[in-house]
């Protein structure tokens, strides 16, 4: 279904909700040090790594628009493919692992309605890791135009908070924000049966943008 909203100018990037908490320490810390930086030698030792750390974090939050691909499914996450792999259901799970220079906002694969979303304490192992499996993680459901379509957010070793941007009930757009990962992470995304997957494992992915389904 084709995506409705309007959207800003291609290209205008904006920082990504959730990113507060991270964000506003760091980039005070850096901007007090430097102002001091010129009478206290404490403060320009200080300066150069808070700086460099706060201009990390605003990359980190980075939350660019996009032109949103019209496709039946679409990619939630930037990164790159990491496995796919049949399921007993008759399901296909395409894995998406997200390294911190990724953007880190996640959008809906389809139009739909958020049927729940529901927050699974576990590990934080890295997401690249087999054991990873296990890690704390959201797992949404989406009733759509394909039917039910299950999407699960996984924490890593750093990225230790999942931040849902909407709840269940809510009617999302495809490619539409509805969350964020901190740091380094996981997404994966189950494609029902008789859906053929597009995309190789190793290839790169934007949330958004890349078609993970063929016709």
């Amino acid at each position: 279904m084709p995506h409705s909203q309007p959207s800003a100018p291609r290209g205008r990037v904006r920082l990504a909700r959730g990113a507060s908490p991270w964000l506003l320490p760091t980039v005070a810390t850096a901007a007090i040090s430097l102002s001091r930086a010129r009478r206290s030698g404490r403060a320009a030792a200080v300066a150069v790594p808070a700086t460099a750390l706060a201009a990390g974090m605003l990359w980190f939050f980075r939350d660019p628009e996009r032109e949103i691909t019209q496709g039946r499914v679409i990619s939630p996450a930037d990164g790159v493919v990491q496995s796919i792999m049949p399921w007993k259901d008759g399901r296909t799970r395409v894995a998406i692992f997200m390294s911190p220079l990724n953007v880190h906002v996640n959008r809906a694969p389809l139009a739909g309605t958020v049927t729940s979303v529901e927050h699974v304490p576990g590990g934080f192992v890295p997401a690249f890791n087999k054991e990873s499996e296990n890690n704390e993680r959201v797992v949404w459901h989406f009733d759509t135009e394909l039917g039910d379509i299950e999407m699960v957010q996984i924490a890593g070793a750093v990225a230790r908070r999942i931040v849902p941007y909407v709840t269940q009930g809510t009617k999302v757009e495809q490619g539409e924000r509805i969350g964020l990962i901190r740091f380094g992470s996981r997404v994966d995304i189950y494609l029902p049966e008789g859906v053929e997957v597009d995309v190789e494992v190793g290839q790169a992915t934007q949330a958004g943008v890349t078609r993970l389904d063929r016709d």
